[in-house]
Formats: structure tokens, sequence, C-alpha cells
């Protein structure tokens, strides 16, 4: 890789730590042509980015990043997988490891603070972007459908006493 390539691969990683929420580092060592393309097929449909990098490359990638604070967990066959979405990337990344013991999650951040496996599987736990806003969409709906009923009741009420006065002196 000549000088002209690193500086090219050290703006693209920093490019997309940038303009990240949420950068996981994890290791991939062994994973097959095919299980690779598999997880990064996995991450694009999560919205995210995963990126095999040179660790020093990575590491100075990330220098005036809000991700410096992972700059230490570059070590041996490290990869990098970042999003918008916190939730999506954690939920990916865990899923493809449980099935595929050759990636091992070892660490991240979320904004400025550093998340241990841990947290990550927490993370991973917690309902996506599109799920909290389905159910947010679903909470806003129920009062207007309630208010919607009640007001139909008495009107209601009125034609069934209408309809039974009528049946009454019919």
């Amino acid at each position: 890789m000549n000088r002209a390539e690193k500086q090219a691969s050290i703006e693209s990683v920093n490019a997309t730590l940038n303009k990240a929420n949420i950068a996981l580092v994890v290791h991939n060592n062994g994973l097959t042509v095919a299980q690779m393309d598999e997880l990064r097929r996995k991450m694009r449909e999560a919205g995210a980015e995963f990126k095999v990098s040179k660790n020093r490359l990575a590491k100075i990638a990330a220098k005036d990043t809000k991700f410096e604070q992972i700059s230490d967990l570059f070590k041996g066959p490290a990869a990098i997988a970042t999003s918008v979405d916190p939730v999506s990337v954690a939920k990916g990344l865990v899923d493809f490891a449980k099935t595929n013991e050759k990636l091992v999650i070892i660490g991240g951040a979320y904004g400025e603070q550093k998340l241990d496996v841990k947290a990550i599987e927490a993370l991973s736990k917690l309902p996506s972007l599109d799920q909290l806003r389905g159910k947010i969409i679903g909470l806003l709906q129920a009062p207007a459908q309630r208010i919607a009923s009640i007001l139909q009741v008495p009107g209601g009420q009125v034609a069934r006493v209408i309809a039974a006065k009528a049946r009454k002196e019919g």
C-alpha cells in the first residue's frame, strides 16, 4: 500500500466515523470471504457500514473524532462497524456473532461514551428506531380512536331510543 492509498484509507475511515453516532470494533479472525460478504450484507440492511482497515491507519483516522477513545481497541484482526442508528448495528453484530464464533465483539463507543461488550449486547436488545416510531404513532393514534368512539356512543344511544319509541308506538 503506497502513501496515497494509505491517505485515502485514512480519509475514508475518518469520514465514516465523523458521520456516525456509534462505532463498534470487532475481531474477524478466520472469517471466510462468504462469511464477510454475509456480514457486510447484514450491516448494509441495518443501515451500517463495516470496514476492515489496518490498525495503525484506523487509529490515525479516529484521531480528532468523537471516537478517539476507542483507538486502543485496534489490535489484531480488527474491523469497525459504524452507523447512525445505534441499535440496528448492535443487533446485527450480536446476531452474527451468535451464529459465528469467529466474529468477536471487542467494544466501541456511542458518541463520547465508551461501550464494553455487555453494553453492546444490552443495546442490541432494545427496540430499533423504526419499532419505536411505530409504537409512538400507535400511542398517538389510540387517544384519537377512543375520542371518536366516545363521541359516537351518545349518538348511537339517541338512535336506539328513537327506534325503540317508534316500535312501541307502531
